[in-house]
């Protein structure tokens, strides 16, 4: 069979075949163990949050009527009805023309809707308070359900819980919820060139760097990687280590093998899977043309360029959120969520139509305008244009490039 870019297919393409795989399943967790985790279900509040109407400050609760235009020259003055402690609910009324000292997180008594701060205010003594500033309903104080209300729907399924997530779910006395099992990522080097880091260098040979740098991005997309180390140009020996590797993670990628050549392996070691499918041999990107998807099963099993540089470029724009994807993340390839910032661009920067390209730039801060982006070009390979890097410039396909100048959008990395 000739092996060569017969599927080369946009970005769009590509991704819509990785959103067509399901994610992992669900299991019970946590909350202190479910952070960066994904929601396999939608969480309802079981209770009003805050369960009553709280002060925000130090004060005297009052009914904002009652202090309605005071101020410093005309201040309004209270009679004191209780001094309230945090603990306390309230068994009584406020009737017009009373307040209550109240503490921060003390409840409100009913009659008050409002808190004026303690410091805006001047006991007299003989329970006369002066309050010298107005006050409107609502004002220093946390209402009954203003966080969460009862079966209010506080978490989508699919979401991904952040620190202050789960923050709210302790206050609800969540602890355990249910969320989609971190995705196992079988990690396969290939090629005859290819020796441990600690062996010493011999000519025509290369330090597997990519298993290093690839487990690093699959933990931090969310995934559990496991590395199957370094298979040598041997179809026997990389068909059974592939099946291996299928059969006991969600997702494969095998580093290198994925261009055109009389060494490429990877199409016929995932074609001797059951279940085979090549899905896409080719991408319209760069760098990381050669990128291919196949499945056995409903296991995905990527092929990834062997040059150090364009691994990493594919797993950021394509394997880090097609990993979240499969943690359950809805959005997980929606652009929203990068870290960006706009920049100007330093020089003319040519794209050939057709392909997405990812251009890696270098950031300078400038006093009063925005960050000036010098793009970085070197030799194929050379490690030091993504060290140097902060973030990535795309250019779409549609697009010849763009004039130097131009405020451009940086995704940072």
């Amino acid at each position: 069979m000739n092996h060569e870019f017969f599927k080369i297919i946009s970005r769009d393409e590509f991704q819509t075949l990785l959103m067509n795989f399901r994610s992992t399943g669900t299991k019970a967790s946590t909350i202190s163990d479910a952070f960066g985790m994904v929601l396999g279900e939608d969480i309802v509040s079981p209770e009003d949050l805050p369960p009553v109407s709280r002060s925000c400050m130090d004060g005297y609760a009052v009914n904002a009527r009652d202090a309605f235009g005071a101020g410093e020259s005309n201040p309004a003055y209270l009679e004191c009805r209780a001094e309230l402690r945090v603990n306390e609910k309230p068994d009584f009324t406020l009737n017009p023309g009373e307040c209550a000292a109240i503490p921060t997180g003390g409840s409100l008594p009913d009659g008050a809707d409002a808190v004026v701060m303690v410091e805006h205010t001047q006991d007299l003594g003989a329970g006369t308070i002066e309050i010298r500033k107005s006050s409107a309903p609502g004002d220093h104080t946390m209402l009954r359900g203003e966080d969460a209300a009862k079966d209010e729907l506080i978490f989508k399924a699919g979401h991904r819980i952040r620190f202050q997530d789960v923050g709210l779910l302790a206050a609800l006395g969540i602890g355990s919820i249910p969320v989609h099992k971190r995705p196992k990522v079988g990690i396969i080097s290939t090629g005859d060139e290819l020796m441990e880091i600690t062996a010493p260098p011999k000519p025509g040979t290369i330090r597997d760097v990519n298993s290093h740098t690839l487990r690093c991005l699959v933990s931090q997309a969310g995934g559990i990687p496991v590395n199957y180390g370094i298979v040598r140009d041997e179809l026997d020996k990389l068909e059974s280590t592939l099946a291996r590797a299928v059969a006991e993670n969600d997702l494969v990628l095998l580093s290198g093998g994925s261009s055109v050549g009389m060494r490429d392996l990877t199409v016929r070691a995932i074609e001797s899977m059951p279940e085979s499918e090549i899905l896409a041999h080719g991408v319209a990107i760069s760098p990381g043309k050669p990128t291919i998807l196949g499945r056995s099963g409903e296991k995905p099993i990527m092929g990834l360029p062997g040059q150090v540089t364009s691994v990493q470029v594919v797993m950021l724009a394509l394997v880090a959120p097609f990993i979240r994807h499969l943690m359950g993340q809805t959005d997980a390839f929606s652009t929203s969520g990068r870290p960006v910032v706009m920049a100007e661009l330093a020089r003319n920067t040519v794209s050939k139509p057709g392909r997405e390209d990812y251009i890696r730039v270098r950031l300078t801060e400038r006093s009063n305008e925005l960050p000036l982006a010098q793009p970085i070009y070197g030799k194929s390979g050379l490690l030091k244009t993504m060290i140097q890097a902060d973030g990535l410039m795309i250019i779409p396909a549609d697009t010849e490039g763009y004039y130097s100048g131009r405020s451009v959008q940086i995704w940072m990395i």
